[in-house]
C-alpha cells in the first residue's frame, strides 16, 4: 500500500500512523519529497483494510499496490537507485558502466594480461569466475578461493573493482573479504535461501535473470534480497531460453525497458551469454546502450582458442577496445559517459 498525506499534515500525525502500523508488524518505507509526504507499507497486508487508515488525521489517499514486489517497485521508490563505488563508478545513473574480463580465472599471468589490456580501454570493473557452475561435472570448475585472491590482487594493481559469481553461502565470508560486487548466476536466481543470506551482505548484488524466468519472477528474487536488508541490487539480463538454437540464448532486450518502468533498480546486459558468439557481441552491446541499459558485462580473453571455458563468446582485447571506441561515440550523442 501507498499512503499519501495531506498537504498540511504534521510529523506528529505521521508518527502516529507509523506506530499503528508497526504494532501490526508492518514496515514503513518513507519516499517523501519536498512537495509531498508519502510512504509505502511493506509486509502481509492481505488482512488489512486500507480504509482503516482514513480514521487517522492527515491521511489524504491510500492505494493498494498490486505488484507483489514492494521494495523493488518504482511505486515505492520513484527515484532511480544509483549504486556508488569508491573509484568513482556509479551504476544506475548517467554512466554506462563496462564490466569485463575472462569467463574463468585460469592463472595469474592470464588474468594480469587481460586486466592490463582492459585498463587501457578504460574498464574499471574486472569480472572473472573463481567458482564455475558448469553443466558437466567434468568441466573446469574454477580455482575457488585462490581465484578470489588473484582477482583482488590483479584488480588492485589496476585500480579496478571485482565482480564474480557466488554459488553457495558457505563461502560468502570470503566474498565479503575479496569482492566488490557479488554476482548471482541464472541457475541460482531462485535459490531463495541463498538470496536471504545475501540480504545480510554489505556488498551490491548483481542478479542475473534465470534462463526461463519471467520479469516478475526476476524482480521477486531481487525482493528477497532487499526484504532481508540489502537494497543494493543490480539487475542483469543475460538472455532467456527459447526454441531458438542458433544463439546460446535469446537476448530479451525489451526487459531493460520493462525493468526501468516497473523498478528503480539499475539494469545491465550480458551480451556474451546471450549470444554465445563473439561476432555478435558488438552489435548487441550497441543495442544495449541504445535501449537505455546502465552497462554491460562482457567476456574478454587474450587467447580464447585455448580458454578453459566460453572461448567462443569471448572477445579478444583488441576487438573489445574497438567496440568501446564505438560505444563512446554513440554514448556522447546520447549524453552518457562510458566508464
Amino acid at each position: 500500500m501507498i499512503v499519501r498525506m495531506k498537504e498540511k499534515s504534521t510529523k506528529v500525525q505521521y508518527d502516529k500512523i507509523v506506530e499503528f502500523l508497526k504494532e501490526k508488524n508492518l514496515e514503513v518505507k518513507d519516499v517523501s519529497s519536498d512537495q509531498v509526504m508519502i510512504f509505502g507499507i511493506i509486509g502481509d497486508t492481505t488482512g488489512f483494510e486500507p480504509n482503516d487508515l482514513y480514521a487517522f488525521d492527515g491521511v489524504s489517499e491510500v492505494t493498494r499496490v498490486s505488484t507483489p514486489f514492494k521494495k523493488a517497485s518504482r511505486s515505492f521508490h520513484p527515484e532511480d537507485t544509483i549504486i556508488k563505488f569508491k573509484n568513482g563508478v556509479e551504476i544506475g545513473g548517467n554512466q554506462f558502466v563496462m564490466m569485463a574480463g575472462p569467463c574463468s580465472v585460469e592463472s595469474e599471468i592470464q588474468l594480469s594480461t587481460i586486466a592490463k589490456a582492459l585498463k587501457k580501454s578504460g574498464v574499471k570493473i574486472l569480472r572473472g569466475g573463481a567458482y564455475k557452475p558448469r553443466t558437466s561435472p567434468y568441466s573446469f570448475q574454477g580455482m575457488g578461493v585462490d581465484g578470489l585472491k588473484l582477482l583482488r590482487k590483479i584488480a588492485d594493481e589496476n585500480d579496478m573493482l571485482v565482480v564474480t559469481e557466488l554459488m553457495s553461502s558457505d563461502v560468502l565470508d570470503e566474498f565479503e573479504k575479496y569482492v566488490d560486487i557479488i554476482q548471482i548466476g541464472a541457475r541460482n536466481m531462485q535459490n531463495f535461501s541463498l538470496l536471504k543470506e545475501l540480504g545480510k551482505s554489505t556488498k551490491p548484488i548483481l542478479l542475473k535473470r534465470g534462463m526461463s524466468a519471467t520479469i516478475q519472477e526476476w524482480l521477486m528474487s531481487a525482493e528477497y534480497i532487499m526484504a532481508n536488508g540489502n537494497e543494493q541490487v543490480i539487475m542483469c539480463e543475460r538472455g532467456i531460453r527459447t526454441y531458438e538454437t542458433y544463439t546460446r540464448n535469446t537476448l530479451d532486450i525489451s526487459s531493460v525497458l520493462a525493468i526501468k518502468e516497473l523498478s528503480h533498480l539499475p539494469v545491465i546486459i550480458d551480451p556474451s551469454h546471450a549470444a554465445g558468439r563473439w561476432n555478435m557481441i558488438e552489435n548487441l552491446s550497441l543495442a544495449s546502450l541504445a535501449v537505455g541499459a546502465h552497462g554491460l558485462i562482457v567476456e574478454v580473453h587474450h587467447d580464447p582458442e585455448h580458454a578453459l571455458s566460453d572461448g567462443a563468446q569471448s572477445l579478444k582485447p583488441e576487438k573489445y577496445d574497438a567496440m568501446v571506441k564505438k560505444l563512446n561515440k554513440f554514448a556522447s550523442v546520447m549524453g552518457k559517459k562510458i566508464s
